[in-house]
């Protein structure tokens, strides 16, 4: 047996550090990796957004740029042949494209099973042949018949595929389905079987239902930063669908009230001193911390300390309530606070 193939570190090419784009922030260039959801979650309309975007260069969910169109090779194992190109159209229609333009190819043998080596030699020279830039494979349960929770034989399925992207520059997008009932789940660990899957992506993109029917679609790289989870549906145009992004606007992130603040509001409205062990319980800060800020409070007039408690400056008085003294330097033991010990 001839010996390995070798060269020293220092001798490996030098590549430029600037990330480089299938479908920028979506897909890295010559990528393998899921788009993964539980059923009925849109996986197939992202997927087709992806081959239209990539075929024709313009960006995918009308968002996200593609640098430069190139061939797609596509093999829709669950859906008639009609259905793959009604949502094609579809996808088309959404973004001002004409299907018939589009470089697109379209697998028609009616299985495609990566556990036998006949097809895998055949699948490996119609890529050699049509050196699509991608191929999407859909789901990836039709594609085999071997054991998914079993990781001795999913790794060799992955790795063929592995070894399809290295050999011909070919990014592969592979559908699989995701657990049901696995919305708490982080998303790459609720993909159905083997750990594999989530291991084996350099980019992975995973949907998920929520209640008002929306998908959250979020982005995941082995390589680059992820960009933020978007909103998606599925909407209409004219006579038929594509997935959309809802651009919302984000969620208010409302300022935490400072602790004097807090203070002041627990004590407004009230009629009776406050004790300062149901003040601090009101404030969730800690002792220490509460009584700085009653000391400066009381020392600038706007709280008034009394034996049984606290109160705001200009309250209390009508209950023979007498406030003390500014004070600047003394601070209080927990017992004169009437904290307990």
């Amino acid at each position: 047996m001839s010996m390995l193939s070798v060269t020293p570190a220092h001798g490996l090419p030098i590549r430029a550090e600037e990330q480089r784009w299938l479908v920028k922030d979506l897909w890295s260039e010559g990528a393998v990796g899921i788009i993964g959801a539980e059923p009925k979650c849109c996986k197939t309309f992202l997927a087709l957004d992806l081959a239209v975007a990539v075929a024709a260069g313009t960006p995918c969910l009308r968002r996200f740029p593609v640098s430069r169109a190139g061939r797609v090779l596509l093999y829709a194992a669950e859906d008639p042949l009609d259905m793959v190109r009604r949502r094609l159209e579809g996808i088309c229609a959404a973004s001002g494209l004409k299907l018939a333009e589009l470089d697109i190819h379209v697998i028609t043998e009616p299985t495609v099973r990566l556990d036998l080596e006949p097809i895998r030699r055949s699948l490996d020279e119609t890529i050699a042949e049509l050196k699509p830039r991608l191929l999407v494979l859909d789901p990836f349960v039709r594609l085999h018949r071997v054991d998914e929770n079993a990781s001795g034989e999913v790794a060799p399925l992955l790795a063929y595929l592995r070894e399809l992207q290295r050999r011909h520059a070919v990014a592969v997008l592979v559908v699989h389905h995701a657990k049901k009932g696995a919305g708490r789940v982080r998303a790459g660990q609720a993909l159905r079987g083997s750990s594999e899957f989530h291991a084996w992506g350099d980019s992975n993109l995973y949907l998920r239902k929520q209640v008002d029917d929306t998908l959250t679609l979020t982005v995941e790289h082995r390589a680059a930063p992820s960009i933020p989870a978007l909103t998606l549906e599925l909407a209409k145009h004219a006579h038929a669908v594509a997935l959309n992004v809802i651009e919302r606007p984000p969620s208010p992130n409302p300022r935490r009230a400072s602790l004097d603040e807090r203070i002041i509001t627990a004590l407004t409205g009230i009629d009776q001193p406050l004790p300062f062990a149901e003040l601090r319980a009101l404030c969730r800060t800690r002792s220490a911390t509460v009584y700085d800020r009653l000391d400066a409070l009381v020392a600038i007039g706007r709280l008034v300390k009394s034996p049984d408690g606290y109160h705001l400056a200009g309250h209390g008085q009508s209950n023979g309530l007498a406030p003390d003294k500014p004070r600047h330097d003394v601070r209080l033991s927990p017992k004169q606070h009437g904290d307990p010990p």
